[in-house]
C-alpha cells in the first residue's frame, strides 16, 4: 500500500510452505505470485494499493529473476520431480514416521518399506521427506540406517530414501542485485534544455518542461447540480479518479468578527472519506486528509459575503465505495453548526485536461501550455511535458518520479499509472529476517522510512527512438528536474558454496548406473547473468573460509590464492558458469576444514552474448 513498507517472504520460507504440502500428499502448487507485474494505467486495486504489482514475486516486475528466490523454488521443484515416480506409486496415503518431538517424515514408495533400515537393494521405489517444524533447533533424526541433520524449520527431500537432494533452509542459487542505470540521455538531444533554475542543485531540466494549470472543481463538460452528497463510483462510473463537489457558503460581518474575537477559525468536519478528500475555498487549496473511511476536520479561512466550498474526492483503486459518508458540516460557527450534507452542490467529473486528453501526443493543442518558470516547481494540480530519447538496448525501462508527489503519468499517451511519494513509516523493519513460524506480511517488511515507490515501469512497446511525450499531472507539487530515465539490469551477482553442500540436481538425472553415485559428486557453484548480459569482472572469489555475504565478502585465514585466477577464467566473458567446489578445482588451502567458495561478479550489456566456456 502507498506509505506502506513492502513486503518480503525469504526464499527459504516460501519453500519450506510448498515443500511441507507436497510431504503430506500434496499434487498441485499454484503460486501467487510468480511473476510480478504492473498496474498499469488505473488497474491497480483498492484501497491505496501501489502501481507496481510486484509482491515480491520470484520474476519480478521487469521480468528478471529475483534470486535467490527464483533459483531456490527452481531446485525445490526439481527435487519433487525427481520423486515423481515414488509419489504416484503410493496406494493411498504415505507412510508417516515420527522421528522426535517435532520431527517427522513421510515417505512415498510402491512397497512397505523398513525405515530403520538401508534401502540400498530392497528394489523398491522410495522417495521421502524429513521436516523440522521446530523453529529454533537443529535436529538429528535416525531413519534409514543413517542419521540426518535437520536445520529449524525445514524439509529435506530424499528422491531415493537415502541421499539428501535438496533442504529447504539450504540455499544453494546465486543473489543477483538489479541496478537502475542511464542508457542514454534521460532527454531528447534535439531539445537542448533551455533554463537553468537557481535553487535546484544546479541540475537542468530533461530538455525544456512545458506546463499548463488544471481548473479547480467546475470547468465544463457535463457538470450537474443536485440536492445532497452522492456516492463518488456511482457518479464517475469510474471514468476518472476524480470527482469535484462544489457548493456556496454565506458569511455574515458576525461569523467573521466572533473568530477574530476568538483568534480561531471555523472547521469542516466530514464524517468518513475514502481514499483522498482535499478542501478548496475560494479556489485556494486549504487541505487534505488519506484513508480508508476516515474522518476529516480541516480548518478553513472564509470571508465576509458569499464563499465558494470545493471538496475533491480522489480513489486510488477500487473497494466498497468512494467519496464521503455520514455528515458534511461546517463548526465553529456563532449560531452553531452548518450542516452542509443536504445542500445543493455542483458536480464535475474529472480533471478539464484529463477529459481535453491533453495528455496524448495529437492532442497538445487543447491545452494553453508555457515554458516552466520557477514558480511553476512545486505548484500543485499542474501539468508538466517534456519529451525523450529512448534509452539504447533492449533492457526494461524505468522512470524516477520520487521528486515528485502525486499524480497520473503519461508516456505517448499511454498511462503508466498513478504515483506518489509517500514515505513509509521509519519501524517496523527487522535488521535481520527471522522467518521460522507462521508467515505475516508484517515479519520481514523492509524500506521502511523509504517512498513506498519511486521506480515506474515503462515498456518498450511503448517507446520510439527519440521524441516521446511524457506528460505528468501533479496534484500535491512537485521537482519535475530530478525525474530521470533508467534502464533496469542485474548488475551483481554472488553466490556461496559449501564443499558439504548437496551435489548439483541434474547430476541425478545423468545418473545411469545407480542412485549410490550421487553422493561422490562435487557440488557447484553456479553464476548467471541477465540473457544479452556477460560476466565482465570477477570483483571477490575465495575457496577456504571467507565470511560476509554478498557485496561484503572478505578472504579468512584459509585462502586459496589460486581461486581468483581459476574462477576468472571459467566465468568472464560468459553469461553463465559452473564450477565445482572441491579440492581437485583449487587444491586443499587448510587440511581438515570444510571449505566454501564465494564469489562476487558483475555483469554488463552486451550486443551478443558468448557460448559458455566448459565447465569446471
Amino acid at each position: 500500500d502507498w506509505g506502506g513498507p513492502l513486503p518480503h517472504r525469504p526464499a527459504e520460507d516460501s519453500a519450506f510452505a510448498v515443500a511441507r504440502f507436497y510431504q503430506r500428499g500434496g499434487s498441485f502448487q499454484n503460486y501467487y505470485m510468480y511473476f510480478g507485474g504492473t498496474n498499469f494505467a488505473r488497474t491497480a486495486g483498492g484501497p491505496l494499493q501501489i502501481t507496481s504489482y510486484d509482491y515480491d514475486a520470484p520474476v519480478n516486475e521487469y521480468g528478471f529473476l529475483r534470486q535467490p528466490k527464483w533459483g531456490h523454488l527452481k531446485d525445490l521443484h526439481t527435487a519433487i520431480k525427481l520423486c515423481e515416480p515414488a509419489l504416484i506409486a503410493v496406494d493411498g496415503s504415505p507412510q508417516y514416521v515420527k522421528l522426535g518431538s517435532m520431527q517427522e517424515a513421510h515417505v512415498y514408495s510402491n512397497g512397505k518399506v523398513q525405515t530403520n533400515r538401508s534401502m540400498t537393494g530392497n528394489g523398491l521405489i522410495c522417495s521421502a521427506f524429513l521436516a523440522n517444524i521446530d523453529e529454533h533447533k537443529y535436529a538429528s533424526v535416525w531413519i534409514f540406517g543413517k542419521s540426518y541433520n535437520l536445520p529449524p524449520w525445514s524439509v529435506s527431500i530424499l528422491p531415493d530414501c537415502e541421499n539428501v537432494a535438496f533442504n529447504t533452509a539450504r540455499v544453494g542459487a546465486q543473489t543477483s542485485i538489479f541496478t537502475f542505470e542511464s542508457g542514454s540521455p534521460s532527454h531528447s538531444s534535439r531539445h537542448k534544455p533551455s533554463l537553468l533554475l537557481p535553487g535546484v542543485h544546479g541540475s537542468y531540466f530533461s530538455g525544456t518542461w512545458w506546463t499548463s494549470k488544471e481548473i479547480f472543481g467546475t470547468w465544463g463538460g457535463e457538470s450537474f447540480a443536485t440536492q445532497g452528497i452522492l456516492e463518488h463510483l456511482n457518479v464517475t462510473k469510474d471514468t476518472s479518479d476524480y470527482l469535484w463537489y462544489t457548493t456556496s457558503v454565506n458569511i455574515s460581518d458576525e461569523d467573521v468578527r466572533f473568530w477574530s474575537s476568538k483568534g480561531d477559525l471555523p472547521a469542516l468536519k466530514i464524517d468518513q472519506i475514502r481514499d483522498v478528500a482535499r478542501v478548496f475555498v475560494n479556489g485556494e487549496l486549504a487541505g487534505s486528509q488519506v484513508g480508508h473511511w476516515v474522518s476529516l476536520k480541516q480548518p478553513v479561512q472564509f470571508v465576509q459575503g458569499l464563499n465558494k466550498l470545493t471538496l475533491l474526492s480522489e480513489i486510488v483503486g477500487l473497494q466498497d465505495g468512494a467519496g464521503f459518508r455520514g455528515q458534511v458540516k461546517l463548526t465553529g460557527l456563532p449560531n452553531g453548526d452548518i450542516d452542509l450534507t443536504h445542500s445543493v452542490w455542483t458536480y464535475q467529473v474529472g480533471l478539464k485536461g484529463e477529459f481535453s486528453m491533453i495528455y496524448a501526443p495529437e492532442k497538445q493543442a487543447c491545452a494553453e501550455w508555457s515554458g516552466m518558470q520557477i514558480d511553476d516547481i512545486l505548484s500543485p494540480f499542474t501539468w508538466y511535458k517534456t519529451m525523450f530519447d529512448a534509452p539504447k538496448g533492449t533492457d526494461p525501462v524505468a522512470i524516477y518520479l520520487g521528486s515528485m508527489g502525486k499524480g497520473q503519468a503519461w508516456v505517448n499517451g499511454n498511462l503508466i499509472g498513478r504515483y506518489w511519494s509517500l514515505v513509509a513509516p521509519e519501524s517496523g523493519c527487522p535488521t535481520s529476517c527471522n522467518y521460522p513460524g507462521a508467515y505475516s506480511e508484517s515479519k520481514c517488511q523492509s524500506n521502511c522510512g523509504m517512498p513506498t515507490q519511486s521506480w515506474y515501469h515503462i515498456p518498450r512497446e511503448w517507446l520510439q527512438e527519440s521524441d516521446n511525450l511524457l506528460v505528468l499531472f501533479e496534484e500535491t507539487g512537485g521537482d519535475p528536474s530530478k525525474i530521470s530515465l533508467e534502464v533496469q539490469y542485474t548488475k551483481t551477482i554472488c553466490s556461496r558454496i559449501s564443499e558439504s553442500y548437496y551435489p548439483p540436481l541434474s547430476a541425478w538425472s545423468r545418473l545411469t548406473s545407480g542412485r549410490v553415485l550421487v553422493d561422490t559428486i562435487a557440488p557447484e557453484l553456479r553464476l548467471r547473468c541477465d540473457d544479452g548480459h556477460l560476466i565482465t569482472k570477477i570483483t571477490f572469489a575465495s575457496y577456504g573460509t571467507p565470511s560476509g555475504g554478498c557485496q561484503n565478502f572478505s578472504e579468512g585465514k584459509c585462502h586459496a590464492s589460486s581461486t581468483l585466477a581459476l574462477v576468472s577464467e571459467a566465468c568472464v566473458g560468459n553469461n553463465e558458469c559452473a564450477i565445482s567446489v572441491s579440492n581437485d578445482v583449487f587444491g586443499d588451502p587448510c587440511r581438515r576444514v570444510v571449505k566454501d567458495l564465494a564469489v562476487e561478479a558483475e555483469c554488463s550489456p552486451s550486443s551478443a552474448t558468448k557460448e559458455p566456456r566448459a565447465e569446471m
